[in-house]
This record gives C-alpha cells, structure tokens and sequence, in this order.
C-alpha cells in the first residue's frame, strides 16, 4: 500500500483559497456573536460548509460550489414598562417606568439627582407643582370688580 493519496483535494486550498476565506469571515461573525454579551452564551452556534458537486456529461470534470454560512444565535430582547394614563385635561400620556415602581422615586446612576418613576428630575416636577398651586389658589373676585364699577 502506498502512503500516496489518490483523492488530492486540500479544502484550504480549493478556489485559490477562497473556500478558506469565506470560512475565516463566517467564523469571525460566529466568534462575534459568541462574545457578545447581549447574546446567550451557552446557545450553540453553528457553521455550514455545503459542497455542490456537478459533473460534466462525460463524467472526467466536476464543478465544485462551496457554500460556507453560519446559524447565530439572537441578541437578548429589550424589555422595559411604559406607565400609560390620561393626565387632567383628559389626554393619553404615556412614559418609562424609571424607577422600576410605580411612584417610586430613585437616583439616576447617570447624574446623581432624584428622579420621579418617569425619570424627570424632583426639582422640576415640585417647581411644577408649586406652580400648579399657586394658580389653583389664585381666585378671581368679579364680584368685587363689579361692585367696584358700580359705585
């Protein structure tokens, strides 16, 4: 038995390595995925070489189309809560729940201030408020302006 193979085929240099190179770029997208931390880490990820082979009528040539492709796994989905409402004058209102309570204030990690369950700053909505009850108690006496053309 000769050590001589019959079958002369190297993979890696099949097409001038074109075969090799499109492995390369499926397997940079594969390791990608892989450490991508939005991605679950344990999911098996997979790569596909598919080798077409079509022989000529005469049988002696064979067209070989490599296909090389990858099955990923998805990045994690987003979720978040919306709080959803009508505010005083009857329009629908709809926010981000900030805080991950209902009224609940918190401190924004990103700026230090304290924030309402929507995320706005408590400085703003009291200044609101106190606007709010300023014109609230604000009363308008016609009565009194009219007694007062009267006379």
């Amino acid at each position: 038995m000769s050590k001589n193979k019959l079958v002369n085929i190297d993979l890696t240099d099949m097409a001038n390595g074109a075969i090799q190179e499109k492995l390369d770029t499926v397997m940079d997208g594969v390791l990608e995925n892989i450490l991508n931390p939005n991605c679950e880490a344990k999911k098996k990820r997979k790569v596909t070489i598919t080798l077409s082979m079509t022989p000529t009528e005469t049988r002696n040539s064979i067209t070989l189309d490599a296909q090389v492709k990858s099955t990923l796994v998805p990045e994690d989905s987003a979720t978040t809560t919306i709080l959803v409402g009508r505010n005083s004058t009857g329009r629908i209102e709809a926010n981000e729940l900030k805080s991950g309570t209902p009224g609940q204030t918190y401190i924004d990690p990103d700026d230090g201030k304290l924030k309402d369950d929507k995320g706005t700053d408590i400085d703003k909505v009291e200044a609101e408020g106190k606007n709010q009850t300023a014109k609230a108690s604000t009363i308008i006496d016609f009565q009194h302006s009219q007694k007062k053309e009267s006379n």
